[in-house]
């Protein structure tokens, strides 16, 4: 597992990764223009449904990454599987 300050470096990167998705959904979202600059990609409004999946996939890794600095555990996946005894 990475230390804290590896965890504070990532936390740092996804917050700014978020907040630049952000601003390009909602300078889309607003008609201020049409289309948008984001490092080497031009998003234009057709991309709207891939820049909100990109920015719930940074709100996640942001989360986690809080929760793991804040002292608690990542969070685990578990399945059930149904048995027909």
């Amino acid at each position: 597992m990475a230390g804290k300050t590896e965890i504070s470096a990532r936390l740092q990167f996804w917050r700014e990764a978020l907040k630049a998705l952000r601003k390009a959904y909602l300078a889309l979202l607003d008609g201020e223009v049409k289309s948008y600059k984001l490092k080497d990609r031009e998003l234009t409004m057709l991309d709207m449904p891939s820049l909100m999946k990109e920015i719930k996939e940074a709100e996640q890794k942001v989360d986690e990454l809080e929760a793991i600095a804040s002292g608690g555990s990542r969070r685990k996946a578990v399945a059930v599987v149904p048995r027909d005894w």
